[in-house]
């Protein structure tokens, strides 16, 4: 049962960071927010991994190529294209299209991990889908024909795509899962580095960029990736990509929150969301191919 907690809290904080980081990008640019997001959380994770799982860091150190490949991918590459299209897009189009990550997560899963996908699987990412698209165009599913595709949205089918590559390559690391998120997380400051010099990067300037710094660094860089990485040891990456879809929910919640009332499309969107996910973490697990 802690994989499904860990799922939980890993989208409940990202849910955060898509709240947060929208309206920080205001005043801070992407690789501002990048950068220093994972130099604050570098130190912290390297010596939680050293003391917690106290690893044989020669051989995860032996690992290096498949480490910088996903600190390339979930750590630079997903956040810059992420923090840049909010710039360019809207909270909704943004969250519609991340919607499309678990299906995303599951065909690349058979496609390149040969995984097999009940029916209850495929039910439970249906009802998380429609309970997305309720909440997100209000009741009225005609919407997401009229949407148009900008720059923003362009860079969000970009996120996706990295992201799904990211949770499919993570699986079959055989890293513990705090050493890897640390050395990711360490590689991403390092590369990013003389690209932060040359655009220079700076630090916040008032109280409100600090403390949204400060939120990102802790809770969406520490604590998401830190609980995502163990959640994937037992969870196959179609189930933990459908957990994705909760974030609709908690981005509900944090706005209701801050004072904005939910619809009735919002709340039977929510249930909806939440009935998938339940489908598919308890009865809609992807079966391993046969021999």
């Amino acid at each position: 049962m802690k994989a499904p907690l860990y799922l939980v809290l890993a989208t409940l904080f990202w849910s955060g960071n898509f709240v947060v980081g929208q309206a920080a990008v205001a005043s801070m640019t992407p690789l501002d927010l990048t950068f220093w997001r994972w130099t604050l959380a570098a130190v912290p994770l390297l010596v939680l991994a050293h003391f917690v799982e106290k690893p044989d860091w020669r051989a995860v150190l032996r690992r290096w190529p498949v480490l910088l490949l996903l600190s390339a991918l979930g750590m630079s590459g997903y956040t810059l294209l992420l923090y840049s299209a909010l710039g360019y897009t809207s909270a909704m189009n943004a969250s519609l299209i991340t919607a499309a990550n678990p299906a995303l997560i599951v065909v690349m899963a058979i496609v390149l991990l040969g995984e097999r996908t009940t029916r209850l699987g495929w039910l439970g990412i249906g009802l998380g889908l429609l309970g997305v698209l309720l909440v997100l165009t209000r009741g009225d599913l005609q919407r997401v024909a009229t949407l148009s595709i900008n720059t923003g949205e362009l860079l969000m089918i970009g996120a996706i795509i990295v992201w799904g590559g990211y949770t499919i390559i993570a699986r079959r690391l055989g890293v513990p899962p705090i050493a890897a998120t640390a050395v990711q997380v360490a590689m991403a400051t390092v590369t990013l580095a003389p690209l932060a010099l040359v655009q220079h990067a700076r630090l916040p300037d008032t109280p409100a960029e600090a403390w949204s710094l400060g939120y990102i660094a802790l809770f969406p860089s520490l604590g998401a990736y830190l609980f995502w990485n163990l959640a994937l040891k037992t969870t196959p990456p179609g189930t933990a990509g459908n957990y994705l879809n909760l974030m609709v929910v908690f981005t509900a919640a944090i706005t209701l929150a801050l004072g904005t009332p939910l619809t009735p499309v919002q709340v039977v969107g929510g249930i909806l969301v939440v009935a998938g996910v339940l489908l598919t973490g308890l009865r809609g697990q992807p079966r391993p191919a046969p021999a």
